[in-house]
């Protein structure tokens, strides 16, 4: 009994110890934010490799989800003689939560493993250590561009995710089902608030993209320098990047719309 809680506390505070790390190289990574804008070549290439490397599965992802809300959205609303409320079903589930969530969990599985990997590998081979040596501060040369470009790029994909879901619905709704298209577009434009939905929505991806980036950021730098090593933090970066944004968009829908 005593050996189980010894191990069961020894776990209890090492994770409470790689948390605090986590928490510290996060301030350092931005506290060096000024310095990145001095710089906006390596930003730039940070938003190329993560949101524009990701624009392919993220506007396919939309489409098909988008096509698959207006399909079952129709079903539902079809009972009630609601159907011309297709427009303000599809834009509302993805400006408010498809969009941000489905969007965050896929950048976690693309750009943010290949962020870990790509740390990982350079504690691997000793690059990191070589930039210390010559007097560079490798959280502020590689971390920090890394970490504002997710942060930028997340919002960008999220809308780009949205608007191409809302085409989706529309070829669905009123070209295969037969919709009327002013009715579509009408009720979306008069029933979306621009607070409400479009802001709130930016605001879920701006936390989601800091969490998705700085967890596989951390894990990589903290991954330990072997071949399995790196594997598992990339593993765990996906994981826990997932796990991450689907208990923060709990908590943000229930501080956003919880009153409504």
């Amino acid at each position: 009994m005593f050996n189980t809680l010894r191990r069961f506390g020894g776990t209890v505070l090492a994770g409470l110890e790689r948390l605090g790390r986590a928490h510290l190289l996060l301030l350092s990574t931005l506290s060096a934010l000024d310095e990145v804008l001095r710089r906006p070549r390596l930003l730039l290439e940070q938003v190329l490799n993560i949101g524009a490397l990701s624009l392919l599965i993220v506007g396919v992802s939309g489409l098909f989800v988008g096509m698959v809300l207006g399909l079952q959205g129709y079903t539902v609303l079809v009972r009630f003689g609601a159907a011309e409320s297709l427009g303000i079903l599809v834009a509302t589930s993805l400006v408010r939560e498809l969009g941000p969530v489905v969007t965050a969990l896929l950048v976690a599985g693309r750009a943010g493993s290949a962020l870990t990997a790509e740390i990982g590998l350079m504690k691997v081979t000793e690059q990191l250590a070589a930039l210390e040596m010559m007097a560079v501060d490798p959280v502020r040369r590689l971390l920090t561009p890394r970490l504002l470009g997710g942060l930028l790029s997340m919002p960008l994909l999220a809308a780009i995710f949205s608007a191409v879901g809302v085409l989706g619905g529309y070829v669905v709704g009123v070209g295969l089902l037969g919709v009327d298209a002013g009715a579509y577009w009408g009720q979306m434009q008069a029933r979306i608030d621009v607070q409400e939905d479009l802001i709130n929505g930016v605001i879920k991806s701006l936390v989601f993209g800091l969490v998705v980036t700085w967890v596989a950021l951390f894990q990589g730098y903290d991954a330990i320098p072997t071949a399995e090593g790196v594997s598992r933090a990339t593993t765990r970066a996906v994981v826990q990047s997932a796990l991450l944004v689907l208990g923060l968009d709990f908590v943000l829908t229930a501080l956003m719309f919880g009153g409504d």
